[in-house]
């Protein structure tokens, strides 16, 4: 993608003490990760948290309603983003959003890294998705390590139309990853992470990240 550069929000939620942070311990704790079911649990109750943040950067209108002692006037939202997981790592991250977005269209993606000798080639296998044109669009995968998964992700979005904001959910990210995203995406796009992590290891691995977030959901893959 070539053209003008967006200008970039980066939310990081551990920079703020709250208790998402044990949350984020609990997934972190390689003691703990052998409880599939609270690591999805934790997973799911951090994508609530960062969909909260994110609602706080969408567009809302005015309604009245009527209570039994009277009328009352409420901010809702205009319209509802479109949800994107990455398949299938991102599966109880996305629940999470689901719980706030209950009224959200959702189209699913199913990429995954592939090595060919130092180089990480994405492979995007399937794809499915409502119209964008115009949306505001919440891509979600645990991991934003490399940054490529998501960038042509959202590259073969396009065909489906263009949206007006991306907004980029991830429990952990690298800093290689966020420089990736800046030097290639043009669209207005924002990031959203529960932690930026030091670094990539040499196998573009998140340092020290959590592992592999969907062996860890659902059992390790052949």
């Amino acid at each position: 993608m070539v053209g003008k550069k967006p200008s970039i929000m980066t939310f990081i939620l551990n920079q703020t003490n709250s208790i998402a942070n044990s949350m984020l311990k609990e997934l972190r704790d390689k003691n703990l990760q052998q409880d599939r079911t609270r690591f999805r649990s934790n997973v799911e109750k951090l994508g609530s948290i960062l969909a909260y943040e994110i609602s706080k950067k969408l567009m809302y209108k005015q309604e009245e309603v009527q209570t039994p002692l009277g009328k009352s006037v409420v901010q809702v939202l205009s319209d509802q983003p479109v949800l994107i997981p990455v398949l299938r790592a991102g599966l109880p991250f996305f629940q999470g959003f689901q719980h706030f977005f209950n009224q959200a269209d959702s189209g699913f993606i199913g990429a995954y890294r592939k090595e060919n000798g130092e180089d990480i080639v994405i492979n995007l296998e399937y794809l499915a998705s409502p119209d964008l044109s115009g949306k505001q669009l919440i891509m979600i995968d645990p991991m934003l390590a490399t940054g490529k998964s998501f960038v042509k992700s959202i590259e073969a979005l396009m065909k489906h139309g263009k949206p007006a904001h991306v907004h980029i959910a991830s429990l952990v990210a690298a800093p290689e990853g966020i420089a990736y995203l800046k030097e290639k995406l043009i669209l207005p796009y924002s990031v959203y992470t529960c932690a930026l992590d030091e670094k990539l290891n040499a196998q573009s691995y998140i340092v020290p990240g959590l592992g592999d977030a969907g062996d860890l959901c659902y059992g390790e893959k052949l």
